[in-house]
């Protein structure tokens, strides 16, 4: 029996969003539906809305979630009804080529919910990165659902769902920092603070935040960067080798994504060292380098999905370190807002104002 809750829905291209009442069937064999305590509100959100992802509108958005399972179907093991869980969108098949070789945190056959949640006309609903949790209740695959340790405050263990794992992913599994690094951080929102927060975590000696406001920089400072540059006055490339006996930095993550950070990034790490893009660039946007700098500079150009994790491994650790006071997730969330608040918090999210805003329910 299909259940009425209320959902944020983004109906066409750039519209304001809107709490609308939405059906969740009950769960089909594989999938779980899950009471929402708290969902974030990300970038990626707002790119839906404004049909930069895709044009399969309408879209249930919000992906930065935990909560409680309430109901599984037919074939579930990994989780059962009253487990506290993180939503993921890198629910591992198994079976594709990445996993069996390995690899599973590459996984290229994510799966998602077969059923759709609907509007109470019978439209199809496409839930943001096939989760879709600014509701009250959300369906989605059971691989969809992490199991961490309940103590954790459930506005600040959602954000692992998405953009702090970005960030703290870029720098531990993509990155690799190792201790005594040195690594620079470029653009200091809510990934690239992670990052920073993923460096201390790892173990580096210097960590070297670079963005435009000097607020975010003081954020940095507070999760763990050693020294900041506010790079609207000071070139960021030679601050960084200024900073690291004019070599460069041993990683640099590019948490922005436009051609001007990248570049930066690229000339800002040592001979041997790793860019790490995680910033997630616009379809237009083209990069041009010298092919003998990319040749004769060596080391390491990668690209960070998801932080590269693999959410059945990382989350419960990383809620484990939260616990134990060593990884601070409540610094990330910067306001707490009701459901009906979305729209509000996505122009705030645009000034830079905040780290997260995080609906609870």
């Amino acid at each position: 029996m299909a259940q009425e809750v209320r959902g944020v829905i983004a109906r066409g291209k750039g519209d304001p969003v809107r709490v609308e009442t939405i059906f969740v069937p009950d769960p089909g064999p594989g999938e779980a539906v899950v009471k929402i305590q708290a969902c974030g509100v990300c970038h990626t959100d707002l790119h839906y809305r404004e049909g930069g992802i895709n044009d399969e509108f309408p879209f249930l958005l919000g992906h930065e979630a935990a909560g409680v399972v309430e109901s599984v179907g037919d074939g579930v093991t990994e989780v059962a009804p009253g487990d506290f869980v993180i939503l993921n969108w890198r629910a591992v098949c198994g079976q594709c080529r990445a996993c069996l070789r390995g690899r599973p945190w590459y996984c290229f056959n994510t799966h998602n919910a077969k059923q759709k949640m609907t509007l109470t006309d019978g439209t199809e609903l496409s839930p943001a990165l096939g989760i879709g949790a600014f509701a009250e209740k959300t369906l989605v695959a059971a691989g969809q659902c992490t199991k961490v340790d309940p103590a954790a405050a459930p506005a600040a263990a959602g954000l692992l769902g998405c953009g702090v794992m970005a960030g703290l992913g870029a720098a531990i599994n993509t990155g690799q920092v190792g201790r005594g690094d040195t690594v620079a951080v470029i653009g200091c929102g809510g990934v690239g603070n992670a990052a920073v927060a993923g460096a201390r975590l790892a173990g580096a000696a210097k960590i070297i935040a670079v963005d435009l406001s000097d607020a975010k920089l003081e954020q940095a400072k507070a999760l763990g960067a050693t020294h900041t540059v506010n790079s609207s006055s000071t070139d960021a490339v030679e601050a960084i080798r200024s900073l690291t006996g004019g070599f460069g930095a041993d990683v640099v993550i590019d948490a922005v994504g436009r051609p001007e950070t990248y570049r930066q990034a690229f000339y800002a790490r040592d001979l041997a060292g790793t860019v790490v893009l995680v910033g997630v660039p616009t379809p237009e946007m083209k990069l041009e380098l010298p092919l003998l700098d990319v040749f004769g500079r060596g080391g390491a150009l990668k690209s960070s999905w998801y932080g590269d994790c693999l959410p059945s491994r990382d989350f419960p650790m990383l809620i484990d370190l939260y616990l134990q006071g060593r990884l601070d997730l409540d610094a990330f969330v910067s306001e707490t807002i009701a459901l009906d608040g979305v729209e509000e918090a996505f122009h705030r999210m645009e000034k830079g104002e905040v780290l997260r805003s995080v609906v609870l329910l």
